[in-house]
């Protein structure tokens, strides 16, 4: 049948998971650090999504989809929630951020999660947060990260090279909504991680406020230079 459906901008998603978060019927779910649009017969069309999104990502269109299927709706979510998780599929609506209250012996996260690109905008935990930013190669060149570093921070990680994510635009986002009193940034001394300093002092300067911040380096033998 031919009816309302959401579309989804996969250039300009930003991977915040905001949307998927907003879809009470779980028909999004966040896929490799982006919105999907898992199941069409999920999707009312009512756009409880649109709103949320920060960039502009999600329209309606009419096409030729399935038909709303509200019984399957109900029973996804009854299963999830006797299940104590998500469903199969590639994305859990309902937990993009949390605090963490129970972590492994020696662990020192605070939150969930901690992908730059899978962060929300806003969070509970962001609230007077001293917000630690590091680059994914530093926890394993330093042996004691976790008790060093990340102790009673709000923990953002992710690799300036590889990830195909503009940092600066979602961190601007999360300084500008959010009351943090400061940041730590933590690179490895090779040149390709000063993408994730370079990051943070545009968002910085974007956001407005005045944050104090500092830059610690992780050289390759596993050495802190402050």
């Amino acid at each position: 049948m031919k009816r309302r459906i959401i579309k989804i901008n996969e250039e300009k998603c930003n991977g915040c998971g905001i949307c998927a978060a907003a879809c009470h019927e779980g028909a999004i779910g966040m896929v490799d650090g982006k919105a999907k649009l898992l199941r069409e017969d999920y999707c009312d069309g009512l756009g409880d999504c649109l709103p949320s999104c920060p960039t502009g990502a999600i329209t309606f269109e009419e096409r030729e989809v399935p038909a709303y299927d509200h019984a399957a709706v109900l029973a996804s979510q009854a299963k999830k929630a006797a299940d104590g998780g998500c469903p199969s599929g590639g994305g859990c609506p309902g937990s993009q951020s949390k605090t963490l209250h129970h972590t492994p012996q020696g662990s020192q996260l605070n939150q969930w999660p901690v992908q730059i690109k899978l962060a929300p905008i806003n969070a509970p935990y962001f609230s007077n947060a001293h917000l630690l930013i590091a680059a994914d190669c530093t926890a394993y060149a330093h042996g004691n990260f976790h008790s060093t570093f990340m102790k009673n921070k709000v923990t953002l990680i992710g690799c300036p090279k590889l990830d195909a994510v503009n940092y600066a635009e979602k961190l601007t986002a999360i300084l500008a909504n959010n009351d943090i009193q400061a940041v730590t940034v933590i690179r490895m001394e090779v040149p390709c991680c000063g993408g994730i300093v370079q990051a943070v002092e545009t968002a910085m300067k974007n956001s407005g406020k005045h944050i104090p911040w500092q830059v610690i380096t992780i050289t390759t033998d596993g050495e802190v230079e402050y």
